[in-house]
C-alpha cells in the first residue's frame, strides 16, 4: 500500500509530498539519485509539504520514507525535467 503521494511527476521545479492523516511525525524521507547516492534528507514534520529542486540535476530520484529505526515504510521514485 502506499503511503506517499507526490506530484508532479515529471517535476520541473518542485515535487509537493502529501502522507495520510494520522502519520508518524518522526518518520523523515531520504531521496537518491539514480546512481543511489543520497542527496537529500528530510524530517517529515507536516502532512504536506514541497520540495524545491533548485541543486537536482535532471534525472530520475528514488525517495524513501523511513519510521525512527531506519526500516522503510514507502519508497517511489520521480523524474525531474529541466
Amino acid at each position: 500500500m502506499k503511503l506517499v503521494k507526490f506530484y508532479p511527476n515529471p517535476a520541473t521545479t518542485a515535487v509537493n509530498f502529501e502522507l495520510p492523516a494520522g502519520y508518524e511525525k518522526s518518520y523523515s524521507i531520504q531521496l537518491f539519485n539514480f546512481m543511489g547516492k543520497k542527496v537529500s534528507e528530510i524530517n517529515v514534520t507536516t502532512q504536506r509539504f514541497s520540495l524545491s529542486l533548485d541543486g537536482f540535476y535532471r534525472g530520475v530520484y528514488i525517495y524513501q520514507l523511513r519510521d525512527k529505526f531506519g526500516k522503510i515504510v514507502d519508497s517511489g521514485k520521480f523524474q525531474v525535467v529541466k
